[in-house]
């Protein structure tokens, strides 16, 4: 069975964005958006995964990988 990778923080690095200037504009604490940035979460409300794409002008796809191996 493959896994979900989080890309969060690629996309945040290229974006020059930082997980404070983030977590204001998404309205989501910073501990939240830490546990999206490392992997460390189970699921993601699409509302965060839509605020998040606003605020780093991305798409779903640029945040999140499927990896079958």
């Amino acid at each position: 069975m493959g896994k979900i990778i989080l890309r969060l923080d690629r996309v945040m690095a290229d974006r020059k964005m930082s997980l404070n200037e983030l977590s204001k504009k998404v309205g989501v604490s910073n501990v939240n958006l830490s546990k999206i940035k490392t992997g460390k979460i189970s699921a993601v409300r699409f509302s965060t995964l839509e605020a998040i794409c606003e605020a780093l002008d991305c798409q779903p796809g640029d945040i999140l990988e499927y990896d079958k191996n």
